[in-house]
């Protein structure tokens, strides 16, 4: 008989209600982030085809609405603490501080009509599509963030710079969505632990369900 693989350590976590278990071993990610890569890219350009005229459509309700730009973009930190530019469906009114920590609740007088129903459906994450073309961010991983709070970091918060930033991720997922990433820095890396490609796909999946149901 095959010899079966010897795991050294088994790792678990609950996300939304549902245990994780996984049996970690020796890992060589370099197969899959060839995958991954390849995935983004594709799903990035099917995904803006598909979605261009819900793109005109936000665009002119965005400039209808407030003064200001369509797209919002601020630098951010990625892979390796390369600092790179984010874009977004701009949802705040045009003299927002351009770096300071997002709004808690959509009562927040910074926020335009629109930008709530945006910040409520996720839509206003959407231009961040150009940055997984550009291999900046990826579909699935830690969310960047900006770098007066990466300065911050101690030496395990820095563990969330050694992959792709992502526009969705386990945190996103998770019930602790409403605080701070990095005051729930468990959540990256138990995804940076176990990262895989079936996994990427059900937090895709599961992103999918909650933004159906609005959550």
């Amino acid at each position: 008989h095959d010899a079966l693989p010897i795991y050294t350590q088994t790792n678990y976590a609950v996300f939304d209600g549902v245990l994780i278990a996984s049996l970690a071993q020796q890992r060589h990610y370099g197969l899959y982030e060839i995958a991954k890569r390849a995935f983004d890219f594709t799903a990035a350009v099917i995904l803006m085809l598909l979605g261009l005229p819900v793109w005109i459509l936000l665009a002119v309700l965005i400039r209808l609405d407030s003064k200001g730009p369509v797209f919002f973009h601020q630098t951010r930190v990625g892979l390796g603490g390369r600092l790179f530019r984010l874009y977004k469906f701009r949802t705040m009114n045009q003299d927002a501080p351009k770096f300071a920590l997002h709004p808690t609740d959509t009562g927040d007088p910074r926020i335009t009509r629109v930008g709530i129903w945006l910040r409520k459906s996720s839509f206003d994450e959407l231009p961040q599509l150009i940055n997984v073309l550009k291999g900046e961010m990826s579909l699935v991983g830690p969310r960047p963030e900006m770098p007066f709070i990466v300065e911050g970091y101690e030496a395990r918060h820095r563990e969330r710079l050694k992959v792709i930033p992502g526009l969705t991720g386990l945190w996103q997922l998770s019930a602790d969505r409403r605080y701070l990433i990095h005051e729930n820095i468990q959540y990256d890396l138990y995804y940076i632990r176990n990262r895989s490609f079936f996994f990427d796909l059900a937090i895709l999946l599961h992103t999918v369900v909650f933004a159906m149901q609005g959550i």
